[in-house]
Order: structure tokens, then C-alpha cells, then sequence
């Protein structure tokens, strides 16, 4: 018996799926604690020894001419199923050219070669938001000009890291247990991982050797199991549509936006954290400019960074490629997604298309294929997410919230804070401390 329209749809998803499952970008490219402690035991001041050979000596665990060869044929049966004209066709098309870029990318670690692809990936900092608008490089500007005031910033307890990582796991998973359901997601310590935590499709990982703070485990509940966790389960759940329950590098973008964006509104997120966006791509346009890791590691050296946050910080962005090479620039998609997400978000509110907010969650979209998204979902092949985060449960008031904040937009505040200033009283000023004659 032929197969119907929707299971040739859900077969080639799912060969996509299979096809993308050795693929494991961060574990190819992450560089490890000899790596780490030579450079310190230098002073900083030597750049890591990490070159093509040191990416040769890590096997990357599959053949990248045998993955390579499978997306083609899948390719090959998408324009013998679908044709190659259709809304479908082109968007499962082109999630397997991102993933076949992909493996170049990764066949070029160590190399000059490496960074342009992951530019190709994941962007770069002069790229712009409209025709005629601001790049992802001005974003770190604003970051730091609105939170300015950020060093008087009240002690808080929820900041103090003071759960371990054993606490930290229990108290993670009673939250999620509550807020997505049992067993959706499975918390877990490892002691393998760069960052204090990591989400797979099921799980999250906490560092074994990492203390947490109560405001940390309330955002990598919204950020790390809402969004990154929940848009994988919604896209498993999908009928017919399963590739969305993963991601080619281009969909991170939208994915770390959105899981930023959620911790605004759930107002899990700090100033703090979004200084550490602006970090980020700061880095990221220091190193597209010609900066090396010793370089880089010392600019942040020199805004208060201390050496550990400054390893983390530009390590992530050297990543895959050499300390004198072009940048790993996954880490824009913060900022960037942060501004196209919310973007979509205002504009379906302004437009009246409430009902498609919603669809960011249907699994692991990027913002520019959310037309394709839409259609699929109207033709019926796509479902509605089937797990939502509670602050976008409700888009009236999503809306409500959205709409006031374009009308604060227009006010000048600089005039308010004349006006308010001394409503609010003179600035406190820290006394002298005594001394001694």
C-alpha cells in the first residue's frame, strides 16, 4: 500500500532525526582542564595550545563522509516525495543543508576554516535586526548604558551560592516535577561539563562541583526546562513533524532567545545575567576583529572579570577554533534571539495574531522559518505545543504587558528623572570610613 501524504512526511522526519543523531557540536569542540590548567600555570599570559592536531587526537565518534552522504539522500527523497517547490519540501531541505554545514564545520576544528562556518551558522556581530537598523554589536552597548546602575544593586539571599550540587538537583527537580509534570524532565549531576548547567532533550545537567543560588535554579527551571526542554518534548510529540524536536546550530539562535525571553517575563532573570549577554558578544566582536585569547582574556581582566569568569567567558568563543583564529559564535544567539523573539512576539500582538505566539514553543523553530511554521500548522501538519510556560498560557495578558511597554517607549526619560529625582530622595552616599591621626 502507497504511503500517505502525512507518512511520508513522518518518515522523513524522522530519517532526519536519525540521520543528526551522532551529531554532537559542543562535545566535538569543548577543550578540556589540561587545556585549562596550562594556561593558567602560565600566568595568562601564554595563548592555549589548541591547533588542528589537538582536534585530531579527539575522534569526533562517526564517519562525517557517512553522515554527510546520508542527509544528501535524504534530500535526494524529499524532491522525489514532495517536489521542491512546496513550503514543506524547502524547509525540510534546508534543515539538511544545516546540518551538512555543520559537519564541514566540524571537519574544519583547528582550523582558519572554522570560524567563517560558524559565522554562516550562527551569525556574526555586524549583522542587523531591519534594513537600516542596529547590529547585534550595538546590543552590548545598550546592555551596559540601561544597566548602568548595576554595581548598587541591593544584596539579595536568593543571589547567595550556597545550595551544592546534590541540594541543587533535588530542588531543581521538585520544580520542574511541579511546573511541566513528573517525569518530563530527569535532573542529573555530571561532572564532565563546562557550564554550571546543560539541557539534552530529557535532562539537565548540573556540574557536580558547582555551588547554585536559589535565583540560578528558579532560571535554569524556566530557561533550561520550559524552553529548552519543552520545545524538544513538544517537537517529539509532533505527528508528522518530528525533525522539530531538534535543532541545526541556525535554530539555537531562537532557541536561546526565547529561553531569555522567558526568564524576563517569568522574572526569573537579573541585570547581572543580561551584563553577561553583553559580555559575550563583546567578546565575539573583539575576536572578528583580530583579538586573541590572551587579548581577549585580558580586556575582561581589565573590567573586573576575575580569571576563572574570564576563562569561561572566552573559551566559549574560541571553542573549535585556534586562540589566534576566528570566533565560535554560538553565544550571540542570546542577545540576538533575545531581540528577534520578542520582536515576533510584539509584532503578532500589534497585528492581531495572538493565536500564533504561541507556535515558538511547537519545538525547536527559528524565527526565520516561523512562515513555514504557520502554514504547517494551518495545513494541520503541524500541532500546537503541547507544554506551555505558564507566562505564555495567557497571550491577552502577554499582550496587556507588551502594549504598555510600547507606550513607555515614547516617554523621555531623561526629562522623568529630573522630574522624578526628587520625589525619590538624594542618592544614598557611603560614609567615609575613619581613620587614624
Amino acid at each position: 500500500m502507497a504511503e500517505t501524504y502525512e507518512e511520508t512526511v513522518r518518515a522523513l522526519s524522522d530519517a532526519i532525526v536519525d540521520a543528526q543523531r551522532p551529531v554532537r557540536i559542543l562535545d566535538a569542540i569543548k577543550w578540556d582542564d589540561h587545556v585549562r590548567d596550562a594556561f593558567f600555570a602560565s600566568g595568562c599570559r601564554e595563548q592555549p595550545v589548541v591547533d588542528e592536531d589537538w582536534y585530531a587526537q579527539r575522534d569526533l565518534g562517526f564517519d562525517l563522509d557517512a553522515a554527510r552522504e546520508q542527509f544528501l539522500d535524504i534530500e535526494l527523497w524529499i524532491n522525489t516525495s514532495l517536489g521542491t517547490t512546496s513550503t514543506l519540501s524547502q524547509l525540510l531541505k534546508r534543515t539538511c543543508e544545516q546540518y551538512r554545514l555543520t559537519l564541514d564545520m566540524l571537519e574544519a576544528r583547528g582550523t582558519d576554516g572554522f570560524g567563517p562556518l560558524a559565522a554562516q551558522l550562527y551569525g556574526t556581530t555586524d549583522d542587523v535586526f531591519h534594513a537600516g537598523g542596529p547590529r547585534v554589536a550595538d546590543l552590548a552597548g545598550q546592555f551596559r548604558d540601561a544597566l548602568s546602575w548595576v554595581s548598587d544593586l541591593p544584596i539579595d539571599e536568593r543571589d547567595e551560592k550556597g545550595i551544592d550540587g546534590e541540594s541543587a538537583v533535588t530542588q531543581l527537580q521538585a520544580r520542574l516535577d511541579d511546573s511541566m509534570g513528573p517525569g518530563m524532565v530527569n535532573v542529573v549531576l555530571d561532572d564532565g561539563i563546562v557550564a554550571d548547567a546543560a539541557a539534552g532533550s530529557d535532562y539537565i545537567k548540573l556540574r557536580a562541583d558547582a555551588m547554585f543560588s536559589e535565583r540560578q535554579l528558579e532560571q535554569l527551571e524556566s530557561h533550561e526546562g520550559w524552553v529548552h526542554v519543552g520545545t524538544s518534548d513538544n517537537g517529539r510529540a509532533q505527528p508528522y513533524c518530528t525533525f522539530l524536536g531538534k535543532a541545526p546550530p541556525p535554530v539555537n539562535v531562537t532557541q536561546e532567545g526565547l529561553a531569555t525571553l522567558t526568564e524576563i517575563l517569568s522574572l526569573t532573570s537579573h541585570p547581572i545575567r543580561l551584563l553577561r549577554i553583553a559580555d559575550r558578544i563583546e567578546a565575539i566582536a573583539l575576536v572578528e576583529d583580530g583579538a586573541s585569547f590572551v587579548e581577549v582574556v585580558e580586556h575582561f581582566r581589565t573590567l573586573g572579570l576575575d580569571e576563572d569568569e574570564c576563562w569561561q567567558l572566552v573559551m566559549r568563543v574560541f571553542r573549535g577554533s585556534t586562540p589566534t583564529g576566528r570566533p565560535f559564535t554560538k553565544d550571540l544567539g542570546y542577545g540576538k534571539g533575545l531581540v528577534l523573539t520578542y520582536a515576533y512576539v510584539r509584532v503578532a500582538i500589534r497585528t492581531g495574531r495572538l493565536d500564533r505566539v504561541p507556535l515558538l514553543f511547537c519545538g525547536k523553530v527559528d524565527i526565520n522559518n516561523m512562515g513555514a511554521v504557520n502554514a504547517l500548522y494551518d495545513e494541520g501538519l503541524i500541532d500546537p505545543p503541547a507544554f506551555l510556560p505558564e507566562v505564555f498560557r495567557d497571550v491577552n495578558a502577554l499582550a496587556a504587558q507588551v502594549a504598555f511597554s510600547r507606550f513607555l517607549r515614547d516617554l523621555d526619560f531623561d526629562r522623568l528623572a529630573a522630574d522624578y529625582g526628587p520625589l525619590l530622595g538624594a542618592p544614598a552616599v557611603p560614609e567615609e570610613p575613619d581613620t587614624l591621626d
